[in-house]
């Protein structure tokens, strides 16, 4: 029986020249993306009519092209102005999900595993995705680990990491949590399999600094700007789940929920903390405030 493809919400996609419903037949069996995994995105958010950090998110996508060995075929600011332009189409009743991204068609002549840049194309979709903002969320530590750059791609957002995400995640869903606290190759705390991570002891805040196994994300930096200059004592610090496991406070950050606490890392109960709280507090008074740069 053939699989229903049709999208499980609103879905509107900008490729090679024009706005699609739904969900247009683009990667074919021979191309590179389908077999050897050359694909690469990004994801804003569009919500109460603003996309906060959108321009980065355009700008990310490029750079992750290229470092997959891609030529990126648009200019960021290209990027936004169709997002602005999807976003038209739908009600405005329910946040929105922009989604930029790029692959290969073909491989080179010389080696069918290498992406030929001149073979990259675009595709930009916006789906309706409603936010989950501030949901209480469940933790546990993966058995799995991410990977260091040495052995993956992780210098670009693509889809090729995600498996290890999707499997992190499962294995957490079948002991009982939302989501897995996933560990670097050294042992030390990364993020989780689909956000980053902070933590809050004796007042001051900490996350992993940025060593090149986890993507630091947009929202990341963005939160930890403006929580130092709300006057916070934020740290990038190495972490291990020890120092986790006696956290006053736990809660991730990321472009699709932006700040959701962690009520229960294994079998420990946590509260909803203050710095949660503000920290998602000071991010949506940044996003509703135009020209404010944090």
């Amino acid at each position: 029986m053939p699989v229903n493809t049709a999208p499980r919400t609103t879905t509107w996609t900008f490729v090679d020249g024009e706005w699609l419903e739904g969900n247009p037949k683009l990667i074919g069996p021979t191309s590179h993306a389908m077999w050897l995994g050359s694909t690469v995105f990004d994801g804003a958010r569009w919500f109460d009519g603003i996309a906060p950090d959108i321009d980065l998110h355009c700008q990310r996508v490029n750079r992750s092209a290229k470092n997959m060995g891609m030529q990126p075929v648009m200019q960021p600011e290209e990027i936004e102005a169709l997002a602005w332009e999807g976003v038209k189409k739908f009600d405005g009743k329910t946040a929105i999900y922009i989604k930029p991204m790029y692959w290969s068609e073909h491989g080179m002549p010389y080696s069918v595993v290498t992406a030929d840049p001149e073979s990259t194309r675009f595709a930009l979709c916006l789906f309706e995705a409603p936010m989950q903002t501030a949901k209480p969320s469940s933790l546990t530590v993966s058995p799995y680990r991410r990977p260091n750059p040495e052995v993956a791609m992780t210098g670009a957002k693509t889809g090729s990491l995600y498996p290890n995400s999707g499997r992190m995640i499962m294995e957490a869903r079948n002991r009982g949590f939302d989501n897995a606290l996933a560990r670097d190759m050294n042992g030390n705390v990364a993020e989780t399999a689909s956000s980053n991570i902070f933590m809050v002891k004796d007042g001051v805040i900490m996350t992993p600094v940025a060593n090149g196994t986890f993507l630091a994300g947009i929202t990341r930096s963005r939160v930890i700007n403006l929580l130092r200059r709300g006057g916070f004592d934020v740290r990038e610090t190495t972490l291990t789940v020890e120092d986790f496991m006696d956290a006053d406070e736990i809660f991730t950050s990321g472009n699709y929920s932006k700040i959701v606490p962690v009520n229960r890392f294994e079998e420990r109960q946590l509260q909803e903390g203050p710095v949660a709280r503000k920290a998602l507090e000071l991010y949506m008074d940044w996003a509703r405030s135009p020209g404010d740069e944090a």
